[in-house]
């Protein structure tokens, strides 16, 4: 007869029993079968997302080629519709035809790379643990030689490996892409609320957030669809929050023009804001003086010389998108520790 001492809460303790009772069906270990367990249930899932790369990265592939290839045959590389670049002089309708003939692509790319973190949230984050609380299916794996922290770690690793392989990869190959066409030639400036977040580790970050809120939210509400419409709250707020925060990232720089000066910063400069200043220094709002009559008078009265703008240079793009992903990152870390402690609260 054989016996078997199940494991402690945590996953450690002795084990004892057979010859075959350190292994699954198979010839697997508990480990690697837990593992297997956690593929076959999401295999649709990564099926998709593994497809969703592969066609997305042919996709851009196949567009940073036709892309190029107008660029340089047009020689419109860094120009915009509107340039103060000498060598640009007479390309606006070169310019047109491009955005014209690819615009529409770019944008598509964008919005698919755009929305794959919060798809990851709703559908693979948040059923991950809901739907085996809410099923209670997950009983019968803790009843096993199996504790609930393996469990969850086993549950969330393999998927956070997914997603963090094929985002990674569908995202470098998207900027790749944008590196030939992005900021002045397409329009897609660096700085834009979409470019922003679908360029280097950017989305990498926030498709990792969605995993982790989906866990834990699905660990607090224990039911599939309230988790689903948490993860979707979610990961609508935190890209508003910080995009309300990453101006002011890295200090701002600031550009000061007479009277006489034409008030312009370089096409790839992302403008945060701008004014009057004095004789003194002072800067004072660009609307100081909207409510009266006379403007003129109104900006000789406060002694005004001269107009400012502060802006974030192109330089700044990938320190401002390393910063904002290290922070999603954190808060990544955070939501994780807490998933942990709260399965170690619930399940001993």
């Amino acid at each position: 007869m054989t016996t078997t001492a199940h494991l402690g809460a945590n996953g450690t303790g002795p084990v004892t029993g057979g010859p075959g009772a350190g292994r699954e069906p198979g010839g697997r270990g508990r480990l690697r079968g837990l593992g297997w367990l956690v593929w076959r249930q999401h295999r649709l899932f990564f099926g998709l997302l593994l497809a969703a790369v592969v066609g997305g990265a042919a996709w851009c592939v196949v567009l940073r080629g036709r892309m190029a290839g107008f660029i340089a045959s047009h020689h419109i590389d860094g120009c915009s519709l509107i340039s103060l670049v000498p060598r640009c002089e007479g390309t606006q309708e070169a310019v047109t035809e491009f955005r014209g003939t690819y615009g529409w692509a770019l944008q598509l790319a964008e919005m698919g790379l755009l929305l794959l973190p919060v798809l990851i949230g709703l559908f693979l984050g948040a059923p991950l643990i809901a739907r085996e609380l809410e099923a209670g299916t997950h009983q019968l794996v803790l009843t096993q030689s199996v504790g609930p922290l393996r469990w969850l770690a086993a549950k969330a690793a393999l998927p956070a490996l997914v997603v963090l392989s094929g985002v990674t990869a569908l995202s470098a190959v998207f900027t790749w892409m944008w590196q030939a066409a992005g900021d002045e030639v397409s329009g897609a400036y660096w700085y834009s609320t979409t470019d922003f977040a679908v360029l280097g580790p950017v989305p990498v970050a926030y498709a990792l957030l969605g995993l982790a809120v989906g866990v834990l939210a699905g660990l607090l509400l224990r039911r599939t669809v309230p988790t689903m419409g948490v993860t979707l709250g979610a990961m609508i707020l935190a890209p508003f929050v910080l995009k309300q925060i990453r101006p002011y990232l890295m200090p701002i720089r600031t550009a000061e023009f007479g009277p006489e000066e034409a008030a312009q910063l370089p096409d790839n400069a992302w403008l945060v804001g701008q004014g009057h200043y004095t004789r003194s220094g002072a800067h004072l709002p660009d609307n100081v003086c909207d409510s009266f009559g006379d403007y003129e008078s109104c900006l000789r009265a406060r002694g005004v010389v001269g107009q400012y703008m502060d802006y974030q240079p192109a330089s700044h793009h990938w320190p401002l998108a390393w910063i904002e992903s290290g922070l999603v990152l954190a808060v990544v870390a955070v939501l994780t520790v807490i998933a942990f402690r709260v399965m170690r609260r619930r399940h001993g």
